[in-house]
């Protein structure tokens, strides 16, 4: 296995073909594992028909909403490309997550002082919200 230093230089490290699929096998369960997590993703374009997440640029209650939209919006754009996911900021306004369904039903959940993870659980639980 050769291996690129920070200097600029390489080294040559001897390794067994199980240590490369160990490594490989780690690896590969853990994408395996997050996209098992996130599988339900692939599914909001089924059951919505728009996604708005409406939040402030600067204000603290929103930052972790912020956070949200930099990490998942390019995840969540690719795995439902025709869905409108709509990001909305505007100064002062409160984190809001909104899902418009079938027949113009709209739902939505307030994300002030939630986490990453919980504005993801929220998602999750509106893109579940719109099964018939």
């Amino acid at each position: 296995m050769i291996i690129k230093c920070k200097k600029g230089g390489f080294f040559i490290v001897e390794t067994t073909i199980w240590q490369i699929r160990k490594l490989f096998r780690r690896h590969h369960s853990f994408q395996l594992s997050r996209r098992l997590k996130m599988a339900w993703i692939g599914q909001l374009s089924k059951n919505l028909k728009e996604l708005r997440v409406l939040f402030c640029q600067t204000s603290p209650a929103s930052s972790s909403t912020r956070a949200f939209v930099e990490k998942n919006y390019k995840e969540l754009k690719k795995a439902n490309p025709k869905l409108p996911i709509l990001i909305r900021e505007c100064s002062g306004t409160e984190p809001q997550l909104w899902a418009r369904y079938d027949m113009g039903v709209e739902r939505g959940i307030r994300l002030e002082g939630m986490s990453e993870a919980q504005i993801s659980k929220a998602l999750e639980d509106l893109a579940k919200g719109g099964k018939s």
